[in-house]
């Protein structure tokens, strides 16, 4: 199976809605990664102080080491993803040294398994289909590489990948742009 962005807007809503009634913690490590593009890897372990100064500030920037690559990375976080943080290290009185995605199992955050399987269940239940973690990274690029008028050597490059067709096909537009071709001419 390959894993999918998710291309319809309503489904990202009903999705959010779904987890954010589960745990709003899911529905907040939804949200991040959709509006960041990160990998799991890379959401899970951040803390409070990784997004927020001493004074309860955002910082200008998320500056992380990628898991996978060792690179880093410099991400500006948006108004709707930094709306949601403030809220819910409000509502949750989180110290600056906490994790935003805790455990209630461990001290430490939820693991990718667990964050699979929540993910994975309310993906089933709104009925979207070839779901995995990776889709909220691809679903980012996917509706970023629309908004910014397909602009993709700047995807490429805010994925590291080494090729725009690389990045294509990852975000799942050439399978948008077969799925098209099948509907050119009918017999």
């Amino acid at each position: 199976m390959t894993v999918e962005p998710i291309r319809n807007k309503d489904s990202i809503r009903q999705m959010f809605y779904y987890l954010n009634g589960k745990d709003p913690k899911y529905g907040l490590l939804f949200k991040y990664g959709l509006n960041t593009g990160l990998r799991i890897s890379d959401i899970l372990p951040l803390r409070v102080n990784d997004i927020f100064n001493r004074n309860g500030k955002f910082k200008d920037y998320l500056v992380l080491q990628e898991k996978k690559t060792g690179k880093e990375k410099k991400i500006k976080l948006n108004d709707s993803i930094r709306k949601m943080l403030l809220s819910y290290v409000n509502e949750h009185r989180l110290t600056a040294d906490a994790y935003f995605f805790y455990s209630k199992k461990t001290s430490g955050h939820v693991k990718r398994v667990q964050a699979y399987k929540v993910l994975k269940e309310a993906a089933n239940v709104c009925g979207i289909e070839n779901f995995g973690t990776h889709s909220m990274r691809k679903t980012w690029g996917y509706w970023t590489y629309k908004a910014s008028k397909y602009n993709i050597g700047l995807i490429m490059d805010t994925f590291n990948h080494s090729s725009q067709n690389v990045t294509l096909r990852y975000i799942g537009v050439n399978q948008d742009q077969k799925d098209e071709l099948y509907s050119l001419v009918q017999f």
